[in-house]
Parts: structure tokens; C-alpha cells; sequence
């Protein structure tokens, strides 16, 4: 697929996917959103790639919807809305299960599906000058799409606070929410990522993608007999693979496994 409103670059085991319309703050219309969808939807299937790196070309991160593209959708026929705000919901969930680790690069303003992005991604560095807000109420909308994510980052009890008023949070109040991992300098901005990312390609791919899956299992679940099972299936399940096998033979043998021998691409 050619894309008109994204680049793709791919080294090293990384992929950064660029947001490329910095003239509209990467704001989204039905065209980035299947064109979002459809560049996870590969990078899911590539074994070659380790992590994934989201970011935005321009000043801002996204100032999430193109109004006028939300204005068309609203004057469409129930159906049609519906399908079209699907299509964005979808693309969210392709972001937030892709089998890969994903980092949200977040400069400049991150507004309504902006923050979505953010918070579909596993980990959030933000640059000092990064402001989040879901920003919906003040246009009479919801932030229907986006709210597992943000939900999921800052917890109902923060949400109630910020769905509410559409606020702007700066980097270092989205840190204590727990949307943002880490704040840094413009300049220290992918430096930061840089050492995220090698800490992640020390780790084995398929036990990552399977602790992915864990937090998924887990989270606001009752500790139960139930739950204590599956954990056990789970963890029972990777020592029998050979990503484990061959990890804990190469600890125990003081070499490296097989994964953190970077490729070039």
C-alpha cells in the first residue's frame, strides 16, 4: 500500500510509523485511520520488527479528528456514521494488540484521538512541551472510540475529571495519571526511546508478545482459583517453548540468546 498520509521507516528491527500531515497537527480523516490500520495490520505479521514507534511529523503529535471529516460524518446516514466511527475504533484496537511493543513519541499537542493513539500504545514518552487533553465535550461529542485506552492509562475515577472538562494536561501531569511513562527534553526525546528500546530487544519476542497478552488476562480480575490457573497455564505453556529453553540455557552458559543479535534490515 502507498501511503499518502504516512511514512514508514523500517532499520534495525525497528519500525517508526510517522503521522505525515504536519500542516494539519496529523489530525485524522477516514483516510490516516485505514491507512493506520492497514500499516499495524502488517507490522503485526513481520517477524523481522521488534518494536514499533509511533510518532508525528510537524509540530504536534495529533490534534486528533479533522473536524471537517467529523462534520461530513455527522451529516451521513446513521449506518454510514456508524461504520466510519467503527473503522476508527478498530484502528485503535489493531494499535493496541499488535504483537510487538509499541511507543507513543509524543511532542507538541495529543487532543482526543491524539491522546487515543497515545494511550493504545504500550509505552508513552512524551517531550516536556507535550499536552493532552480529550478535548470532545467542547465540540458536543464524547470520547466514545478512544475511552477504553484512556480509561485503561488514567483509570474511570481520573476519567470522570477529564472526559468532563476536556482540561489540558501537560507531560508531567499526564506522568502522575499514568498516561505518560516518562517526560524529557525536546532534545533527550529519542534518546530516551533509543534506550527503551534496547532494553525491550534484550527480551524475548514471543515473551513479550505473551506478557502482552498476561496484562490482557490479568488486569481488574478477582484473584481467584480461576485466575490462579490460568496464570499457572500461562507460565507453564512458555517454559515448555523454546524461547525459554534457549534463554535460560543461555544464562545459565553466560552467552547471549539468539534475539539480541541485532539484524540489519
Amino acid at each position: 500500500m502507498d501511503y499518502q498520509f504516512l511514512q514508514l521507516d523500517c532499520q534495525q528491527q525497528r519500525a517508526t510509523v510517522w503521522l505525515n500531515r504536519g500542516e494539519l497537527h496529523n489530525a485524522f480523516n477516514s483516510q490516516l485511520i485505514a491507512e493506520l490500520h492497514h500499516c499495524f495490520d502488517e507490522l503485526h505479521h513481520r517477524e523481522d520488527i521488534r518494536v514499533v514507534v509511533l510518532a508525528g511529523h510537524g509540530k504536534s503529535f495529533s490534534a486528533g479528528a479533522d473536524l471537517n471529516w467529523m462534520k461530513q460524518a455527522g451529516e451521513a446516514s446513521t449506518a454510514e456514521n456508524q461504520a466510519d466511527a467503527l473503522k476508527l475504533a478498530q484502528m485503535l484496537q489493531r494499535i493496541a494488540t499488535i504483537k510487538q511493543p509499541t511507543i507513543a513519541r509524543v511532542h507538541g499537542v495529543a487532543l482526543g484521538g491524539g491522546m487515543g493513539l497515545a494511550a493504545a500504545c504500550d509505552i508513552c514518552i512524551a517531550s516536556n512541551n507535550a499536552q493532552f487533553a480529550t478535548s470532545e465535550v467542547r465540540l458536543g461529542l464524547a470520547p466514545s472510540t478512544i475511552s477504553p485506552y484512556v480509561i485503561r492509562a488514567i483509570g474511570a475515577r481520573q476519567a470522570y475529571r477529564y472526559f468532563l472538562t476536556a482540561e489540558r494536561i501537560s507531560a508531567e501531569h499526564a506522568a502522575t495519571l499514568g498516561l505518560v511513562h516518562e517526560v524529557t527534553s525536546p532534545e533527550q526525546l529519542d534518546s530516551k526511546i533509543d534506550q527503551i528500546i534496547e532494553a525491550i530487544l534484550l527480551g524475548g519476542p514471543f515473551a513479550q508478545q505473551a506478557s502482552k497478552q498476561l496484562i490482557e488476562l490479568v488486569a481488574n480480575q478477582i484473584i481467584d482459583d480461576q485466575l490462579l490457573d490460568r496464570t499457572a497455564q500461562h507460565i507453564a505453556m512458555l517454559r515448555q517453548g523454546a524461547e525459554a529453553k534457549q534463554g535460560l540455557h543461555a544464562f545459565l552458559n553466560k552467552q547471549r540468546p539468539e534475539w539480541t543479535q541485532t539484524t540489519q534490515q
